[in-house]
């Protein structure tokens, strides 16, 4: 009985290292992969937490650096986070941040330099949709209308599409295009919230331009409200 035993498992083993032999080498690998693949992704969570803990602490830094309004310290703190963690979020708030310094200090090439960095950088919709906003507003200030048309084109996320009708109508309005301005001003008032006082100033801007704005915004294209 011994004997049988010993034989199956001499056999079972036998098979064992047949098959270890045709698909050993295999195995190794995918073990190899899986687990490379596993470090690697532990590896970069690593890695992801320690870019957002530096670029955190750097943003301390630029916030410091800007109540002090030294222009010099401001460009290099910027210059730094912009390089080090550009693809941060806390880069895309530093652009804003600093941005409205230079347009408080009339460095008005600076801060359209800041704010079309975040437009063109920045991965959340968010953030390019506030910088592109600011930025036509500059150029809508320097009398650059076109320029700042050309960046309320295209697509904003859903909330603040009566901003971009707002400030369209205000551009078009300053080129002498009083029907294209009500126009967007008519979806501006659709698409505010009923009450809020940003409604409300699209109403004196209708109603200045002898526009009812209940009209207007009746006329104009769909949108959310």
């Amino acid at each position: 009985m011994a004997n049988q035993l010993d034989l199956e498992e001499q056999e079972q083993l036998d098979q064992l290292k047949h098959y270890w032999k045709q698909y050993g080498n295999m195995i190794t690998w995918v073990l190899i992969a899986v687990l490379g693949t596993y470090a690697s992704w532990n590896f970069y969570q690593y890695w992801q937490r320690s870019q957002a803990q530096q670029a955190a602490a750097m943003f301390d830094e630029v916030e410091r650096v800007v109540k002090s309004t030294d222009p010099a310290k401001i460009d290099r703190v910027f210059g730094d986070i912009k390089d080090k963690f550009g693809s941060t979020t806390y880069a895309q708030q530093a652009g804003l941040l600093v941005a409205k310094e230079y347009y408080a200090a009339g460095k008005l090439d600076a801060a359209k330099a800041a704010l079309g960095w975040v437009a063109d950088k920045s991965s959340d919709p968010g953030y390019q949709a506030v910088a592109r906003l600011r930025l036509a507003g500059i150029l809508m200030d320097g009398k650059a209308y076109d320029e700042a048309l050309k960046q309320l084109g295209g697509s904003f996320p859903a909330n603040f599409e009566a901003l971009v009708a707002d400030r369209k109508g205000d551009i078009l309005l300053l080129q002498g295009k009083k029907k294209e301005a009500a126009a967007e001003y008519g979806k501006a008032y659709q698409r505010f919230d009923e009450g809020t006082e940003y409604r409300r100033l699209v109403d004196v801007k209708l109603s200045a331009l002898g526009v009812d704005p209940k009209g207007a915004a009746a006329a104009a294209p769909e949108g959310k409200k």
